[in-house]
């Protein structure tokens, strides 16, 4: 006789796929490294763009320009911005306060990433120097391995020349959701933008500013530190994060944190619908702007080819702010972790949110498909009665 948990799931599920058929997602394989990343607008329609606007630069006559394409701000996203940026401090903040209580683990090989307790068994480490099971070799991860940080170059004219080679060390790198933002309206003084009153024009293809190059009270060098850069803090951006009370309870502040996941994220698509963001299509590089920079730093398939050029093309939200997907824990309270034998029936989540998850807080339904909530995970003696 069958016990009741595996007559239930060889009811629902006796022909391997899962409840809801097409509706339930399946997170997609790292692609390799030679393949490059999916455009998000396709080839013929990038074409066209480009065939229409060759054709008008032909044309002696102004093209008419739209915010933030002029220089100026869209004042309907400047709130939204101010909100992405209240979002990331406050999240940064729950993710250092739920890691003290919530262990998280990193492979020291792979660089693949576990929240819990204990550390799962499947051996998927396939790396070169990883050993012959191809199980982890596990050690303490923190922050930075629940959110990886995204750099971009900080553009003090976003409409201005690309940053050259020559320039890669002198221009300062900020978090790529911070310049997103400061692009967008929010004022941060360590890191000053040029802000626009008069629009940009554009003749022929050619862009006519009739503001001054350098503000009013430009210095002309005089209190620019020619040297030294390598000293400064490089994260004066992470020094504002407000610490909770000590008897703050940590369903709560997952429940904070879960909100200010979703308000960074849904913020950020918004703004990137206006501003634009560039990505290497072989490597994880970010810039914010119109265009990409010059620094020859790619060095991922055949970029000797491109003299260490980055392939820019369009980026999505998982550039900028990209998850780490980790296996999702059913029940955070049991002891036993999850085994090599029943992989295929777990599913998985962003390390953020599974982070808040196992402290307390309720995940969305839009993970219901990577989550695989609907899947009744078998015990090691049931597996064989599943089809």
């Amino acid at each position: 006789m069958l016990c009741r948990a595996s007559r239930r799931f060889i009811k629902r599920f006796s022909f391997g796929t899962l409840a809801h058929g097409s509706e339930q997602g399946h997170l997609e394989k790292s692609p390799r490294k030679s393949v490059r990343k999916p455009l998000v607008t396709g080839i013929n329609e990038l074409k066209r763009v480009a065939r229409r606007q060759r054709k008008t630069r032909q044309e002696v006559r102004e093209i008419p320009l739209r915010p933030p394409e002029n220089g100026l701000l869209i004042k309907s996203l400047v709130h939204v911005a101010h909100a992405v940026h209240s979002a990331r401090s406050k999240l940064l903040s729950c993710v250092s306060e739920i890691v003290g209580i919530i262990p998280v683990h990193v492979c020291r090989l792979c660089g693949e990433v576990h929240v819990g307790e204990f550390p799962h068994r499947i051996r998927s480490c396939e790396v070169a120097g990883s050993l012959p099971t191809r199980e982890h070799s596990w050690g303490k991860g923190g922050v930075q391995h629940v959110l990886p940080l995204v750099e971009s170059f900080h553009l003090y004219d976003r409409l201005g020349r690309a940053v050259s080679h020559e320039e890669r060390l002198l221009v300062d790198r900020i978090p790529a959701i911070v310049e997103l933002c400061v692009q967008a309206g929010v004022d941060v003084p360590e890191y000053p933008t040029k802000r626009r009153s008069i629009p940009i024009y554009n003749i022929a293809g050619k862009m006519i500013d009739f503001e001054k190059k350098f503000p009013r009270n430009y210095s002309s060098g005089k209190d620019v530190e020619p040297f030294g850069f390598w000293k400064r803090n490089k994260k004066q951006w992470d020094n504002n994060l407000q610490p909770f009370p000590i008897d703050a309870d940590p369903k709560d502040i997952a429940v904070e944190g879960m909100e200010a996941w979703e308000t960074m994220r849904s913020g950020a698509v918004k703004l990137m619908q206006k501003y634009s963001v560039r990505t290497c299509g072989y490597c994880p590089e970010v810039q914010v702007g119109p265009k990409g920079h010059r620094a020859r730093i790619c060095q991922t398939y055949k970029h000797q080819m491109r003299a260490g050029q980055h392939a820019w093309q369009e980026a999505t939200i998982d550039d900028l702010v990209p998850p780490v997907y980790v296996w999702h824990i059913p029940d955070p309270r049991s002891s036993h972790p999850l085994v090599n034998e029943l992989r295929k029936y777990y599913g998985k989540l962003p390390a953020v949110v599974e982070l808040f998850s196992q402290a307390g807080a309720t995940v969305s339904e839009s993970y219901a498909g990577v989550m695989r909530e609907d899947v009744t995970v078998p015990d090691l003696n049931e597996e064989r009665w599943v089809v």
